[in-house]
């Protein structure tokens, strides 16, 4: 903002990935981020995201996280 430099943006924090839980979080939190900032309707409609990758090798549903599914991923 208003001149700043650098590569982080202001909010960046550094965090290492306790467990197996936390990266599965960390990873909803990633494809649920097209939702979040309304550029897709579901998870599945965003063509650039691994969760593709993820439902082929059947790790995931396709209709994972769809709008009749409760969802809370990250911050707000």
């Amino acid at each position: 903002m208003g001149g700043e430099r650098g590569l982080w943006q202001r909010r960046y924090w550094e965090h290492v990935i306790r467990d197996e839980r936390d990266y599965a979080a960390h990873i909803d939190y990633v494809h649920f981020n097209p939702v979040r900032h309304g550029l897709v309707g579901h998870v599945a409609a965003w063509p650039y995201s691994m969760f593709h990758r993820s439902v082929a090798r059947g790790m995931d549903p396709r209709d994972w996280a769809c709008p009749d599914t409760s969802t809370d991923f990250g911050e707000p």
